[in-house]
């Protein structure tokens, strides 16, 4: 597919709208099955460096409670994943680059995958790093790395975020480059529906993930924090029925570019929509990540208004997921790590 097609299919309406989401399941399954893989996610801490203008955990955000997970709390939510079947898990928290919280990662990461004999995938999404720090953590266990380069478009980038060194287009796409070259799984997204943005960034967006060679991407709808810079400009962004839409349609866009890489279908389609994951799996996503961070300290980890948070304990959760995945036409594939086919096809000479 070309820009012209690409931009064409992301207006699409109606019955060619539901042809696109068609097609786009019938690829995935020809490609990976009807299978979804779970990714447990465990957010660490939303203790941040960074100071993105959209972020509901920016460094400058005072009223956030700031929390960071105890070794115990974060082993014993892996052991939850482990003993539950997940096969995966994700490590996320806000970014931190200081020596001491490396050697933690690096000791947690050894200490998971000891204590799960293995059975455990780890993802990392702990931002931008140095190639030393990637490589580390790689060699304690971890092999899938998302990073998230937000919008393909320099301009609209410098827009998003404070315009100093911390937070360079630049850096971002260089750190993407070095995971790939310390052999991780490496993925990325954008936000949708953002100011200033258009439908030709948008797909300009998908050929720029298609230019990276990505193994697994994860994309979903600009949802505005209200203690954020870019909460100025609310008024300006299009409707929350049509962020949706549009994440359903780069999801489907993106499974017809990339037939076997892994696209997750997000917490932030959830959040406009209740059924907004279930809708991604029927518009060509396989990975859905539930929350599995200790209820606690869940709810602080807001990085965009009305993010889902459910009181129902995690096994409740997951018995509905079955249930609604199975609607959907799609099986969770239990106790698997569910890898990107693309990446294994990439590496299968090596």
């Amino acid at each position: 597919m070309d820009l012209t097609e690409i931009i064409r299919l992301l207006n699409c309406r109606e019955e060619e709208e539901r042809q696109l989401f068609a097609e786009a399941a019938r690829l995935r399954d020809a490609r990976l099955g009807n299978t979804v893989h779970l990714r447990g996610l465990i957010e660490i801490s939303n203790v941040c460096r960074k100071d993105c203008l959209y972020c509901g955990i920016r460094k400058s955000n005072v009223p956030v409670e700031r929390y960071v997970l105890s070794d115990k709390e974060i082993l014993e939510t892996a052991r939850f994943a482990d003993e539950h079947q997940y096969g995966s898990i994700v490590l996320q928290g806000g970014e931190r680059t200081d020596t001491a919280f490396v050697q933690r990662i690096g000791k947690l990461l050894s200490e998971i995958k000891r204590r799960s004999q293995n059975r455990l995938g780890i993802t990392l999404s702990l931002g931008e790093q140095t190639e030393d720090t990637y490589r580390h953590w790689f060699e304690c266990g971890a092999h899938r790395y998302l990073l998230r380069i937000e919008t393909s478009d320099p301009e609209l980038y410098r827009k998003l975020h404070p315009n100093n060194a911390l937070h360079a287009f630049d850096t971002r796409r260089a750190c993407l480059e070095a995971l790939k070259r310390c052999g991780y799984q490496t993925g990325s997204g954008i936000m949708i529906g953002l100011p200033f943005q258009t439908t030709e960034m948008l797909a300009r967006d998908l050929l720029f993930l298609k230019s990276l060679d990505i193994d697994m991407v994860g994309m979903g709808p600009y949802l505005e924090h209200p203690d954020t810079p870019l909460y100025a400009l609310r008024k300006q962004l299009i409707p929350l029925p049509e962020r949706l839409r549009l994440g359903l349609h780069m999801v489907a866009c993106l499974r017809l570019l990339m037939p076997d890489i892994n696209i997750a279908a997000t917490t932030a389609l959830q959040a406009i929509d209740p059924l907004g994951r279930e809708k991604a799996l029927a518009a060509g996503a396989n990975v859905i990540m539930p929350n599995i961070t200790p209820a606690l300290q869940r709810k602080n980890y807001t990085l965009y208004q009305n993010k889902p948070f459910s009181e129902e304990g995690a096994e409740e959760v997951m018995q509905k997921l079955v249930e609604s995945v199975s609607h959907y036409g799609c099986r969770i594939a239990f106790g698997a790590w569910g890898d990107s086919r693309h990446w294994h096809k990439k590496h299968s000479s090596d």
